[in-house]
């Protein structure tokens, strides 16, 4: 679903800082919002179908990063990637994640049983990134998998020179090959996280529409801040996604309401409602865009692909 935000002020708000870090402690102030602001609607904005690319690459490198759990990072990163194909962009998803749930949710993998996965890419000299790729069902659509090994790799990286940038150097070899890489990021603000910052050029932070998700934003902001000033000087906030959102509860709307006071016109317009069909295609390891093409989950992922790539800086191919 698309929705608006409440006033004119919500346009105009700092993106992180002080503000919302007052937010998050006591979004609701010394009494509790009735809801019934949150219901003004201003028009929405609409974004044009991207056009056709003669020709691909560089790919923009973008992390979906939140170091709490269960937001829908993954979800996000495989529906968000599925539906930028459609759209005729080559897309590369790298599962950053030990738990491999990137790779499980694709194509029914068995992490357990895959002799090469991102772990060798970072950490043998002799393995390349064409070694570890693997296709997908999906016509445009890679994947670099995942599992338990990667896990070692935050303990065995702090001994390298650059650490940090690894995953970026990884990934250079294919950089021209794709439009965009979506990287999976583990709930955490780890060595990987910071590796995957490093190597972005932005950020797509996902926030479930419930309190306790809000909590960590302000140190999440202040991780990002670190490596915009230490690493990586180009990395930019992409935006924040509402997800897992019950738009029946007063209390999803007043958290989407925080979300937009403190970040403004950085939260996309596009919000994820929460339905059972998102698990259901999980387990048949398929998109939702693929799953249940027709559904309103999938096509909450069409308009967010849309938007996404509406926003992004204009490529050399992209205009």
């Amino acid at each position: 679903m698309n929705w608006s935000e409440n006033d004119e002020a919500a346009n105009t708000a700092p993106v992180g800082g002080g503000d919302l870090t007052d937010r998050v402690n006591n979004p609701w102030g010394t009494t509790r919002n009735t809801g019934a602001d949150l219901h003004t609607k201003r028009p929405v904005r609409t974004y044009p179908e991207p056009t056709p690319l003669d020709e691909h690459g560089p790919a923009r490198i973008v992390a979906l990063c939140n170091q709490k759990g269960g937001v829908g990072k993954t979800t996000t990163t495989i529906n968000l990637g599925a539906a930028i194909a459609e759209y005729g962009r080559r897309v590369l998803l790298v599962d950053f994640d030990p738990q491999g749930a990137l790779s499980v949710g694709l194509g029914r993998l068995d992490p357990r049983e895959l002799d090469l996965t991102v772990y060798n890419l970072l950490m043998q000299r002799d393995v390349t990134v064409e070694d570890v790729l693997l296709k997908t069902d999906i016509e445009g659509l890679d994947l670099i998998p995942s599992n338990i090994d990667l896990s070692a790799a935050e303990v065995q990286l702090v001994g390298e020179v650059a650490r940090e940038q690894m995953l970026g150097r990884a990934l250079r070899p294919v950089i021209n090959d794709y439009d965009v890489i979506l990287i999976d990021c583990q709930p955490s603000l780890g060595l990987l996280t910071v590796n995957a910052l490093t190597a972005a050029d932005g950020v797509i932070v996902p926030l479930e529409c419930e309190f306790f998700a809000l909590r960590g934003v302000a140190l999440l902001m202040d991780t990002i801040q670190k490596v915009q000033e230490r690493l990586n000087e180009d990395l930019v906030i992409d935006g924040f996604l509402g997800t897992m959102y019950d738009p029946r509860t007063l209390h999803a709307r007043e958290v989407l309401s925080t979300i937009v006071d403190g970040f403004g016109d950085k939260v996309y317009g596009t919000v994820i409602n929460r339905t059972v069909r998102f698990p259901d295609a999980t387990v048949a390891g398929e998109p939702i865009t693929r799953f249940d093409s027709s559904s309103a989950g999938a096509n909450a992922y069409r308009s967010l692909a849309k938007e996404v790539l509406a926003r992004w800086p204009l490529s050399g191919h992209d205009e």
